[in-house]
């Protein structure tokens, strides 16, 4: 008697809620839960079934997206502590510069830390003491937020085997899957959606590339890779169909050295790679719908601190035009009027900022400074460079926004 009153009870009170939720119109909600973090949205959409269908529409995920401030996602090395200074590298994008700096952070992994490799596992075929993916040393999932005039570091209760996030699109990551030699893992860290991908060419020299098409609404993976003869081959996965296939690839001679310079951008429609570490002179740009290469020309040549990036959905170049100013290129269209220089910062003799990002909503663009690793935020509208934190030597940032997007139909299954 005593269990049915209960359940009469819960089940009065439910109907009492979705009474009360009722006299709120659906807009209403929608308007109040884009304002909520990503992560925070996620747990929260299992508050009652207006709130989950709410959150779990295509259209609503990518208001949300919309309204999202970027931050940069990277995994933590797990070391073990150590008192003595190491070298290591710094790594923004592609480039890598020695600095020596003492390593005395170790990772604490605590009980609800997900590894990324278990959700790809069969659990009838785990041996008995345990998988690699359970057991081995892995990463920590991270990304560092900008607000209040400061940087703060936030885990996702991630850890992954491998120490190299391919590429970002959307909220999405791109990772190397340490359980399958020459395959990637596309991860949603906010919702922990999964998935591997089949294993491409493989090759020494490559570079991902991360991007959605605004046509058919579909993200792709693209593929280069380098042969000995430095001829450059190219190869496409829609995640959609989840099977790679060949296109044409760069003229040759666009990547010189056997490299592929810094890792690329994607902005107006395209991947875009800077294929020199110093001296480029142009970009190559690869239409993600059309899925075909350009030479696009520079405003002038690069040099070392020199990136291009993602600002306001235009392409951007940052250049250090003498020792006291850097400048802000932008290219808004592929085939249009060509680059337009936008900005003009004083810099007081820092030369060695290299740009990271730029913040979607507020529009800042973030600055590593190399010399000591210290973080920049420059504000246009009070025209000012301000400090704001520390980088990580041994660590690669990456662009990225938390989202809940993801890959797949409602009715295709994904290892969750």
């Amino acid at each position: 008697m005593l269990v049915e009153e209960r359940l009469l009870k819960n089940k009065t009170e439910e109907e009492e809620k979705q009474a009360q939720l009722s006299y709120i119109h659906k807009d209403c909600i929608s308007n109040i839960l884009a304002r909520l973090p990503a992560d925070s949205l996620h747990r929260s959409r299992f508050v009652c079934k207006p709130w989950y269908n709410v959150v779990q529409n295509p259209k609503f995920i990518d208001a949300h997206l919309q309204r999202s401030e970027s931050v940069l996602i990277f995994l933590k090395p797990n070391v073990k502590e150590s008192l003595h200074p190491i070298s290591k590298k710094l790594k923004l994008g592609e480039n890598e510069s020695s600095y020596p700096y003492p390593m005395t952070s170790t990772l604490q992994e605590n009980r609800n830390t997900v590894p990324v490799e278990s959700k790809l596992l069969d659990p009838n075929n785990v041996p008995m003491f345990g998988h690699p993916a359970l057991t081995s040393p892995k990463s920590s999932v991270q990304f560092m937020e900008f607000k209040n005039g400061g940087s703060d570091i936030v885990e996702y209760s991630l850890s992954c085997l491998g120490n190299n996030i391919r590429a970002t699109c959307n909220g999405l990551i791109l990772l190397d899957n340490k359980l399958k030699k020459g395959g990637v893992i596309v991860l949603n860290p906010v919702t922990k959606k999964v998935t591997d991908l089949p294993v491409g060419t493989l090759c020494h020299q490559e570079s991902y590339g991360f991007a959605m098409s605004h046509v058919t609404a579909e993200y792709k993976v693209v593929h280069l890779f380098l042969d000995r003869l430095g001829f450059a081959g190219c190869e496409i996965l829609s995640l959609h169909k989840k099977a790679w296939r060949g296109v044409n690839g760069p003229s040759f001679g666009l990547f010189s050295n056997h490299r592929f310079g810094y890792a690329p951008v994607s902005a107006i429609g395209a991947l875009h790679w800077m294929p020199h570490l110093k001296g480029s002179n142009y970009i190559v740009s690869m239409e993600v719908d059309k899925e075909t290469f350009h030479q696009i020309p520079l405003p002038k040549s690069c040099g070392f601190h020199d990136r291009i990036i993602e600002i306001g959905g235009s392409l951007g170049l940052v250049t250090h035009e003498d020792i006291n100013h850097i400048d802000i290129w932008i290219l808004k269209d592929l085939f249009g009027e060509g680059w337009t220089k936008q900005h003009s910062i004083t810099v007081d003799t820092k030369t060695d900022m290299v740009p990271l990002c730029s913040l979607r909503i507020k529009g800042d663009i973030i600055f590593c400074r190399m010399k000591g690793n210290s973080l920049y935020a420059f504000d246009f509208q009070q025209q000012q460079m301000t400090e704001i934190g520390k980088v990580n030597s041994s660590v690669k940032y990456l662009p990225h926004v938390n989202s809940l997007v993801t890959w797949v139909q409602a009715s295709e299954d994904i290892f969750d």
